[in-house]
Protein backbone atom coordinates (compact mmCIF):
# COMPACT_ATOMS: atom_id res chain seq x y z
CA UNK A 1 0.00 0.00 0.00
CA UNK A 2 1.27 3.73 -0.97
CA UNK A 3 2.35 5.64 2.08
CA UNK A 4 -0.41 7.81 3.44
CA UNK A 5 -0.42 11.20 1.78
CA UNK A 6 -1.12 13.77 4.95
CA UNK A 7 0.15 17.10 3.11
CA UNK A 8 -2.99 18.34 0.96
CA UNK A 9 -4.55 21.79 1.30
CA UNK A 10 -5.95 21.33 5.02
CA UNK A 11 -2.69 20.55 6.41
CA UNK A 12 -0.91 23.35 5.64
CA UNK A 13 -3.78 25.84 6.39
CA UNK A 14 -3.53 23.82 9.97
CA UNK A 15 0.30 24.51 10.28
CA UNK A 16 -0.13 27.98 8.85
CA UNK A 17 -3.38 29.13 11.25
CA UNK A 18 -1.75 26.97 14.56
CA UNK A 19 -3.80 24.14 14.47
CA UNK A 20 -2.47 20.63 15.95
CA UNK A 21 -4.16 18.66 12.63
CA UNK A 22 -6.08 18.79 9.55
CA UNK A 23 -9.34 17.23 11.46
CA UNK A 24 -9.81 20.73 12.87
CA UNK A 25 -11.79 21.71 9.99
CA UNK A 26 -13.78 18.49 9.55
CA UNK A 27 -15.52 19.58 13.11
CA UNK A 28 -15.62 23.60 12.06
CA UNK A 29 -17.63 22.58 9.13
CA UNK A 30 -19.82 20.42 10.77
CA UNK A 31 -20.43 23.38 12.99
CA UNK A 32 -20.65 25.77 10.48
CA UNK A 33 -23.38 23.64 8.74
CA UNK A 34 -25.26 22.27 12.07
CA UNK A 35 -24.63 24.34 15.10
CA UNK A 36 -23.63 22.16 17.11
CA UNK A 37 -22.12 24.80 19.80
CA UNK A 38 -22.54 27.78 21.60
CA UNK A 39 -20.69 29.69 24.50
CA UNK A 40 -20.63 28.28 27.23
CA UNK A 41 -21.69 25.10 26.61
CA UNK A 42 -19.83 22.00 28.44
CA UNK A 43 -18.23 19.71 25.65
CA UNK A 44 -16.40 16.36 26.16
CA UNK A 45 -13.95 15.10 23.09
CA UNK A 46 -13.56 11.68 23.05
CA UNK A 47 -10.58 10.62 21.38
CA UNK A 48 -8.75 13.93 21.55
CA UNK A 49 -5.40 13.46 20.77
CA UNK A 50 -3.38 14.94 18.72
CA UNK A 51 -6.21 18.20 19.86
CA UNK A 52 -6.94 19.66 17.07
CA UNK A 53 -11.15 18.81 18.28
CA UNK A 54 -10.36 20.17 21.42
CA UNK A 55 -8.66 23.64 20.09
CA UNK A 56 -11.76 23.99 17.85
CA UNK A 57 -13.89 23.73 20.46
CA UNK A 58 -12.69 25.80 23.39
CA UNK A 59 -12.57 28.75 20.75
CA UNK A 60 -16.31 28.17 20.56
CA UNK A 61 -17.01 27.27 24.04
CA UNK A 62 -14.45 28.91 26.22
CA UNK A 63 -11.96 28.04 28.21
CA UNK A 64 -12.22 25.52 31.39
CA UNK A 65 -15.95 23.69 29.76
CA UNK A 66 -13.80 21.18 27.41
CA UNK A 67 -12.93 17.71 28.77
CA UNK A 68 -10.48 16.01 26.38
CA UNK A 69 -10.31 12.07 26.31
CA UNK A 70 -7.63 9.75 24.92
CA UNK A 71 -6.07 6.57 25.56
CA UNK A 72 -2.90 8.46 24.27
CA UNK A 73 -0.72 11.63 26.33
CA UNK A 74 -1.78 15.06 24.80
CA UNK A 75 -0.31 17.77 25.17
CA UNK A 76 -1.63 20.94 27.09
CA UNK A 77 -4.28 23.03 25.28
CA UNK A 78 -5.02 26.48 27.40
CA UNK A 79 -8.36 25.96 29.07
CA UNK A 80 -8.47 22.31 28.27
CA UNK A 81 -8.48 19.54 30.71
CA UNK A 82 -7.49 16.06 29.79
CA UNK A 83 -8.16 12.81 30.94
CA UNK A 84 -5.88 9.64 29.54
CA UNK A 85 -8.05 6.54 29.33
CA UNK A 86 -10.06 3.91 27.58
CA UNK A 87 -13.47 5.12 26.72
CA UNK A 88 -14.44 1.05 26.32
CA UNK A 89 -13.15 0.67 30.23
CA UNK A 90 -16.55 0.92 31.94
CA UNK A 91 -14.79 2.09 35.23
CA UNK A 92 -13.29 4.56 33.28
CA UNK A 93 -16.20 5.90 31.83
CA UNK A 94 -18.07 5.89 34.84
CA UNK A 95 -15.22 8.04 36.15
CA UNK A 96 -14.87 10.70 34.07
CA UNK A 97 -18.61 10.88 33.36
CA UNK A 98 -18.78 11.91 36.90
CA UNK A 99 -16.21 14.66 36.76
CA UNK A 100 -17.43 16.06 33.32
CA UNK A 101 -21.46 16.19 35.10
CA UNK A 102 -23.91 17.72 33.03
CA UNK A 103 -22.02 17.76 29.32
CA UNK A 104 -24.34 19.98 26.24
CA UNK A 105 -22.01 18.52 23.66
CA UNK A 106 -20.25 15.13 22.89
CA UNK A 107 -17.93 14.40 20.11
CA UNK A 108 -15.60 11.88 18.96
CA UNK A 109 -13.34 11.65 16.12
CA UNK A 110 -12.21 7.95 17.48
CA UNK A 111 -11.04 5.49 14.70
CA UNK A 112 -9.57 2.46 14.87
CA UNK A 113 -6.16 1.24 14.43
CA UNK A 114 -6.70 0.43 10.63
CA UNK A 115 -5.76 -3.01 9.52
CA UNK A 116 -6.96 -2.71 5.79
CA UNK A 117 -9.48 -5.30 6.13
CA UNK A 118 -12.29 -3.12 5.56
CA UNK A 119 -14.84 -5.10 7.26
CA UNK A 120 -12.82 -5.47 10.18
CA UNK A 121 -12.06 -1.99 10.32
CA UNK A 122 -15.75 -0.72 10.30
CA UNK A 123 -16.98 -3.17 12.41
CA UNK A 124 -13.94 -1.58 15.24
CA UNK A 125 -15.32 2.06 14.03
CA UNK A 126 -18.82 1.24 15.08
CA UNK A 127 -17.65 -0.06 18.19
CA UNK A 128 -16.24 3.23 19.23
CA UNK A 129 -19.08 4.93 18.13
CA UNK A 130 -21.39 2.75 20.26
CA UNK A 131 -18.92 3.60 23.04
CA UNK A 132 -19.14 7.34 22.39
CA UNK A 133 -23.06 6.83 22.38
CA UNK A 134 -23.57 5.06 25.35
CA UNK A 135 -21.27 8.26 27.27
CA UNK A 136 -23.54 10.47 26.02
CA UNK A 137 -26.41 8.96 27.49
CA UNK A 138 -24.79 9.01 30.91
CA UNK A 139 -23.78 12.53 30.93
CA UNK A 140 -26.11 14.71 27.55
CA UNK A 141 -28.34 16.99 29.23
CA UNK A 142 -31.63 17.06 27.90
CA UNK A 143 -31.48 18.97 23.79
CA UNK A 144 -27.75 18.24 24.13
CA UNK A 145 -25.51 17.88 21.00
CA UNK A 146 -23.19 14.71 19.50
CA UNK A 147 -20.96 14.09 16.49
CA UNK A 148 -19.24 11.18 16.07
CA UNK A 149 -17.12 9.55 13.51
CA UNK A 150 -18.24 6.24 11.91
CA UNK A 151 -16.53 4.03 9.06
CA UNK A 152 -19.34 3.92 6.47
CA UNK A 153 -20.84 -0.22 6.01
CA UNK A 154 -22.75 -2.80 6.47
CA UNK A 155 -23.80 -2.18 10.11
CA UNK A 156 -23.94 1.71 9.89
CA UNK A 157 -27.89 1.98 9.16
CA UNK A 158 -28.01 -0.11 12.18
CA UNK A 159 -26.00 2.42 14.47
CA UNK A 160 -28.09 5.62 12.98
CA UNK A 161 -31.67 3.93 13.78
CA UNK A 162 -30.06 3.68 17.25
CA UNK A 163 -28.98 7.36 17.14
CA UNK A 164 -32.45 8.08 16.17
CA UNK A 165 -34.16 6.67 18.90
CA UNK A 166 -32.46 9.25 21.02
CA UNK A 167 -31.82 12.42 19.33
CA UNK A 168 -34.93 15.05 17.70
CA UNK A 169 -32.43 15.26 14.79
CA UNK A 170 -30.08 12.90 13.48
CA UNK A 171 -27.85 13.17 10.10
CA UNK A 172 -25.07 11.54 8.56
CA UNK A 173 -22.69 14.14 7.00
CA UNK A 174 -19.42 14.16 4.99
CA UNK A 175 -17.73 17.20 4.98
CA UNK A 176 -15.60 19.00 2.74
CA UNK A 177 -12.23 18.12 4.53
CA UNK A 178 -12.38 14.64 4.69
CA UNK A 179 -10.87 13.03 2.21
CA UNK A 180 -12.27 11.37 -0.89
CA UNK A 181 -11.01 8.11 -1.01
CA UNK A 182 -11.85 7.66 3.18
CA UNK A 183 -15.14 6.00 3.85
CA UNK A 184 -15.69 8.05 6.93
CA UNK A 185 -18.88 9.55 7.98
CA UNK A 186 -20.00 11.57 10.66
CA UNK A 187 -23.18 10.92 12.71
CA UNK A 188 -24.86 14.58 14.14
CA UNK A 189 -27.47 14.28 16.85
CA UNK A 190 -29.28 16.74 17.98
CA UNK A 191 -31.84 17.61 20.75
CA UNK A 192 -30.70 14.46 23.09
CA UNK A 193 -34.30 13.18 24.90
CA UNK A 194 -32.91 10.08 26.61
CA UNK A 195 -31.75 7.09 25.90
CA UNK A 196 -34.73 4.24 24.99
Amino acid sequence: MAPYKRKDGYYHRAKEEGYRSRAVYKLKQIDERFNIFKNGDVVVDLGASPGGWSEYAVDMVGEGNVLAVDKERMRDIQGVSFHKGDVTDENFVRRISIIAGDVDVVISDMSPNITGNYSMDHARSVFLARHALKFSYLTLKDGGNFVVKVFQGEDFKEFMDQVKKSFDFVQGHSPQASRESSSEMYVIGKGFHGSR
